[in-house]
């Protein structure tokens, strides 16, 4: 029995030694985990004077900020806390839309400070639309920029945020995840002549 109690004690001992030699070392933080389904498309309703097909896991929100239009909305993913603000202006002469052209560079110049970068690319859609994006690197508040215009008429801005404190890079799938539904929004844009894009 005292051989048992000793040998107990020993490895007792033993344990208490190594335990008390090792050094603690905090587990990193986490990422956070975002499960993300199938891209799925649903179209805008016939409103407003463009229409697009968007996620069918976001929402459309009417833009409820003092500075809002009437054509102004929100495409909102719960699941990510992220918004699409979508802003829309009718281009009444050429000053107005060289207006509207210098307001979507200046907004997106205003991330510089935190940008790492801001990478600008023009596209073409499948319908003919030209589209600028810009995308943006760093722990900025708007990841992508976006705007396009048929130059006489329309003129359509959009930006993503999200609504977090967690840092970019813990966010890249689900930046991701909104640019290529973006890109889907602007690939499927039509101006809506029906109601004229007048207010």
């Amino acid at each position: 029995m005292r051989k048992r109690l000793n040998s107990g004690l020993l490895v007792l001992l033993v344990l208490t030694v190594v335990a008390c030699e090792s050094d603690y070392v905090p587990k990193p933080k986490g990422y956070n985990r975002f499960d993300l389904p199938e891209h799925e498309y649903v179209s805008l309703a016939d409103t407003l004077p463009y229409r697009f097909e968007y996620s069918k896991y976001a929402r459309v929100l009417k833009d409820s900020s003092w500075i809002s239009d009437p054509y102004w909305i929100e495409i909102y993913y719960p699941d990510f806390k992220a918004d699409v603000h979508i802003t829309y202006k009718t281009i009444s002469n050429q000053d107005s839309l060289k207006e509207y052209l210098n307001d979507a560079y200046f907004l997106t110049a205003k991330h510089q400070i935190k940008a790492r970068s801001i990478d600008e690319s023009i596209t073409r859609t499948p319908s003919g639309k030209t589209v600028v994006y810009a995308e943006l690197s760093g722990e900025v508040p708007s990841q992508f920029q976006f705007f396009t215009t048929d130059s006489t008429r329309h003129f359509l801005r959009g930006a993503l945020y999200f609504n977090t404190a967690v840092q970019n890079d813990s966010l890249k799938p689900a930046i991701d995840f909104a640019k290529i539904d973006i890109v889907h929004m602007m690939n499927t844009l039509q101006w809506n002549t029906k109601n004229g894009g007048k207010p």
